[in-house]
């Protein structure tokens, strides 16, 4: 076997390691992301996976000693791991096991068991290397299943038969992708086929830990390559039945639509360009899901998807509630750029009234430049005159925006005249007047008809509360 000493596995924490090893008399490796990042040039991980033949937990405490600055150690003996922060790094200490599954759970039955036992359960060839610790075998390579021949032809592949690594615990299958997207590299067609196979399994695993591997997913720098496999796989079609019905070109009396699942591929990659922001590309991704339960054919129109905005945003809570996912603050970002996602490619398409422009300011709020990034991804024509065209009505819609919002600040909009002095002024006490006149007053803001300050405001309240019927309270 080759020695590799690079710097990376010169770094003084592996030396402590491999003395802890040696004094306790087990054999330790460090392996996993850890030395594939390794191998890659990569930014190495802060996570660093270190596998004992013996007690992981014995080690990680033997460590904590020789470390100086009493590092931060935690226990988890019921799986037999430990970890243990140390200088922004986080060394996590198993045991070698062998592993046995169940038809019904992803949980594998574990046993203590070698270094090869614990290379053959893991999940890919890339993520099976291993590098000795202990003096007699310092930065030694275990490579049983030519993982590192996988990395320089960019292959994910399985060290077992693709069929049981991927039935044993179908988060693999997720993972094959995610890696796939991140590295971008080929799944081997055997391991694909398998993928394909088993695709029904990922029924057992939680929806939380599905979620994880789509959000890596989404934040990878070309995120249409894990959604294609996603799809390819037919795994798609149990995550995300809302993206898949998109699918397909109908044609009616020679009028066709755009297939809207391929389009939407292509704005989260654009978005991609622009935003690490993991919502935003959530937004990107789910903007379009009301279109398949709003297409329709008319003669006259053609296609259209009337009020698919509003059934979009309906369909993401349906969606984040199904998924497990968070219903806060996150959930409504996305459910607000998914109702919104037209208004400004509806205003980059007409003139751009003032009111027009406040009301898409009002209505955004904080998120109107998120909204604008996400139009701009949303321009997927391969016509560079039309794509020219558009870039610079959204430039122009842009512009607009600045104007209003410096000369009106509505962002965040606070009405002027209150509830508690219309109430005072009127001598009222709580009722639908009170609304009446505050709807009135944001109403005549937003149109333009008075400008966003007290005196006018005040005012036209007065003369709202006249054409009601009421009367001004006497000082």
């Amino acid at each position: 076997m080759k020695m590799y000493h690079k710097s990376a596995i010169d770094h003084p924490i592996f030396k402590i390691l491999g003395e802890a090893a040696d004094e306790l008399h087990l054999e330790a490796y460090v392996i996993g992301g850890f030395v594939r990042d390794y191998f890659l040039n990569r930014d190495t991980p802060k996570d660093i996976d270190i596998v004992a033949v013996g007690s992981g937990i014995d080690l990680a405490r033997k460590v904590a000693v020789l470390l100086k600055g009493n590092p931060e150690i935690t226990l988890f003996k019921n799986f037999g791991t430990a970890m243990i922060k140390h200088k922004g790094l986080e060394l996590e200490f198993v045991g070698a096991r062998k592993e046995s599954y169940q038809k019904d759970s992803r949980k594998p039955i574990v046993e203590d068991g070698t270094l090869e036992d614990d290379q053959n359960r893991r999940d890919f060839t890339i993520n099976a290397l291993a590098i000795g610790l202990n003096q007699k075998n310092y930065g030694k390579l275990l490579d049983p299943f030519n993982g590192l021949l996988d990395l320089e032809r960019k292959i994910i592949r399985t060290p077992l038969r693709p069929s049981i690594t991927y039935s044993d615990d179908p988060l693999r299958m997720m993972r094959a992708i995610r890696f796939a997207a991140q590295l971008e590299f080929e799944i081997a067609l055997g391991s694909l086929q398998a993928i394909m196979e088993n695709k029904e399994r990922i029924k057992i695993v939680s929806k939380e830990r599905i979620v994880v591997e789509i959000n890596k997913i989404l934040m990878t720098k070309k995120p249409s390559i894990g959604l294609a496999l996603l799809h390819k796989t037919r795994l798609l079609s149990f995550i995300f039945p809302e993206l898949t019905a998109l699918q397909g070109i109908e044609e009616m009396e020679g009028q066709r639509h755009k297939d809207n699942f391929w389009h939407t591929l292509e704005v989260v990659d654009n978005i991609a360009k622009t935003t690490d922001n993991l919502w935003l590309r959530w937004a990107a991704l789910l903007h379009d899901i009301g279109k398949a339960p709003t297409k329709k054919f008319h003669k006259k129109n053609g296609w259209t998807f009337h009020g698919h905005e509003f059934v979009g945003s309906k369909m993401v809570y349906r969606l984040f509630k199904r998924l497990k996912m968070p219903l806060n603050d996150k959930m409504k970002f996305v459910q607000k750029m998914v109702l919104l996602s037209s208004r400004p490619i509806i205003l980059s398409e007409k003139h751009v009234t003032d009111s027009a422009v406040r009301r898409l300011v009002f209505d955004a709020g904080d998120h109107v430049e998120d909204l604008m990034t996400l139009c701009e991804a949303d321009i997927t024509t391969k016509n560079p005159k039309k794509q020219k065209r558009y870039l610079n009505n959204f430039k122009l819609v842009r512009q607009k925006i600045q104007e209003v919002e410096e000369r009106d600040r509505i962002r965040n909009f606070q009405p002027p005249v209150t509830g508690e002095l219309i109430m005072k002024t009127f001598n009222l006490k709580p009722s639908k007047e009170i609304g009446i006149i505050k709807e009135a007053i944001k109403e005549a803001i937003l149109e333009g008809e008075i400008p966003n300050e007290y005196d006018a405001a005040y005012q036209f309240m007065l003369n709202k509360g006249n054409d009601l019927g009421l009367s001004v309270k006497e000082p």
